[in-house]
């Protein structure tokens, strides 16, 4: 088999991919975020915290912080060493406090105190990236973008559905072949299937909605159980 057929197959079909989210949307119709907010800058706020950073970690930490601040001008009264009294459980948090500071200043200066919708503006703030600006754009604004993070790049690449070097070489073919009507929770979806089920050491193979699509030639070996983490409370949030 020549090098570039052997390339072909390690990648999905246009009919796989679809199957593939078909059966993702079955599992969790309503995805979304495991980090808490209930504001656009609130979200904002706790993507910013989640760099190296569990959503465990950054949501104990925000219920602390959003009933005392919950908007730039709020954080900006507690100045950066206060910012820190909330923070300090996070790592990396003496460099977040002054990243949140330097944003929120920049959202009262120039966006009356809105997070804006446009990914330019996002990207200019202070510790936000084109990660984070995708997951706000997403979570908060609706609009189809995808966040490409560690867990989102590991199935990408190990189910053959976008294969790629780079987290952005990654989310530019995801954005190609993702069939439309998927594209809005397509990130929620492969992200909570990296942490859950594709995980790095041991993938829960067995447990896997999309194992016989995936072209992962190390799958882990075991009989099927109830579906795993992920169907396990996806269940737990359908009505009886």
């Amino acid at each position: 088999m020549s090098t570039k057929a052997a390339r072909r197959t390690r990648t999905l079909t246009r009919a796989q991919i679809e199957e593939m989210f078909s059966r993702l949307a079955e599992l969790n119709p309503q995805p979304t975020t495991e980090l808490e907010y209930s504001s656009p800058f609130e979200l904002l706020i706790a993507v910013i915290l989640s760099a190296q950073a569990t959503d465990a970690g950054v949501n104990k930490a925000t219920r602390r912080l959003y009933p005392v601040a919950n908007t730039p001008q709020a954080i900006l009264e507690l100045g950066e060493e206060g910012l820190k009294r909330y923070l300090s459980t996070i790592g990396l948090f003496n460099a977040k406090a002054r990243n949140i500071i330097a944003t929120c200043q920049i959202l009262v200066d120039q966006h009356g105190g809105q997070v804006p919708r446009q990914r330019e503006a996002l990207e200019a703030l202070p510790g936000v990236g084109r990660k984070t600006a995708n997951v706000v754009l997403n979570t908060a604004f609706g609009e189809p973008t995808i966040a490409v993070d560690t867990h989102l790049f590991r199935v990408a690449n190990r189910t053959g559905l976008a294969p790629g070097k780079d987290v952005r070489a990654v989310e530019d073919k995801l954005v190609k072949v993702i069939p439309a009507r998927y594209l809005h929770n397509a990130h929620h979806w492969l992200i909570l299937h990296g942490r859950y089920v594709c995980k790095a050491r041991r993938p829960d193979c067995p447990n896997c909605v999309i194992r016989d699509l995936c072209r992962y030639r190390d799958k882990t070996a075991g009989q099927p159980g109830d579906g795993g983490p992920v169907a396990r409370a996806a269940r737990s949030l359908t009505p009886a």
